[in-house]
């Protein structure tokens, strides 16, 4: 498990409100900043949870943010629905598809995914299983991979 999934963002402003507005439907929202001395940066959490949380910042090192070629931020969500919803989200606030709401058997026989790209670039996925969704909430462990 991880404690954070952090990405750069070349325009916070615009990204956040992008996130804002696709995180919603998946039940995460934004937690006020607490300054770590570098750049700015928004953070988004589960309420009632401290970990994991999602963060965009700009860069500590000052370059501009870029896309990562293979990497992929990806996202539990509550319902079929809410997978189609945060989909749909990311492609009318001027993200891209890549790859429509769908069952996806070779993951699980209910892996429900969508995936998209973010206005920067960086690959997003949006899932649903019932496994997953009780593993995460604290309910059984899989016993195998999803």
């Amino acid at each position: 498990m991880f404690s954070h999934i952090q990405l750069g963002a070349r325009d916070l402003p615009r990204l956040a409100a992008f996130y804002d507005h696709v995180l919603e439907p998946i039940g995460l929202v934004r937690l006020e900043s607490v300054s770590d001395g570098g750049p700015p940066d928004i953070v988004w959490h589960r309420p009632g949870t401290r970990w994991p949380l999602f963060i965009l910042q700009y860069p500590w090192n000052g370059l501009p943010a870029t896309w990562g070629n293979g990497s992929q931020v990806s996202f539990s969500a509550p319902s079929r629905e809410a997978v189609d919803l945060a989909w749909r989200r990311v492609v009318d606030q001027g993200g891209l598809s890549e790859g429509v709401p769908d069952l996806r058997p070779n993951y699980g026989p209910d892996f429900y995914a969508a995936y998209g790209r973010d206005p920067e670039g960086n690959k997003l996925c949006f899932a649903h299983a019932e496994r997953l969704e009780a593993q995460l909430s604290g309910g059984e462990l899989m016993s195998q991979s999803v």
